[in-house]
């Protein structure tokens, strides 16, 4: 048994200089391409709850408005405070509103702005009618 072992021993070669920079080349290739995946899903997550806030935000600003006294002619009506946690910081809203016709019958055209750190993140348009 011992003979066996020392012959086997003798017959081993240890892995030679290319073999390792190619299996460290494969490991380093496979390591950039598992991190890039990483850093696009993470940007993609941020990217995608900024986008559900603002979405938030701009329909219960439009239900807001709705529920509010018309006002005759173009008009800005006044936004509802955001509240103040960290989910929301850096939002700010604009509200606009145009008559559909001149002279004013009772219909405008509500446009909710979301905008975060001055970029436009969402647009949402609705209609207030004059009850």
């Amino acid at each position: 048994m011992v003979r066996l072992i020392r012959k086997l021993r003798r017959n081993e070669i240890g892995t030679s200089l290319v073999e390792t920079a190619v299996a460290l080349a494969i490991l380093g290739a496979v390591g950039v391409t598992f991190l890039s995946g990483l850093a696009t899903t993470s940007k993609a997550v941020v990217l995608a709850d900024e986008q559900a806030t603002a979405e938030s935000i701009a329909w219960s600003q439009m239900e807001s408005v709705k529920n509010a006294s018309y006002v005759s002619g173009a008009a800005t009506y006044s936004a509802e405070p955001l509240p103040s946690n960290k989910d929301y910081l850096n939002y700010s809203v604009v509200i606009t509103a145009q008559p559909l016709h001149t002279p004013d019958d009772g219909i405008q055209k509500i446009t909710v702005t979301v905008s975060r750190s001055g970029n436009v993140i969402l647009r949402l348009e609705g209609y207030k009618v004059d009850r």
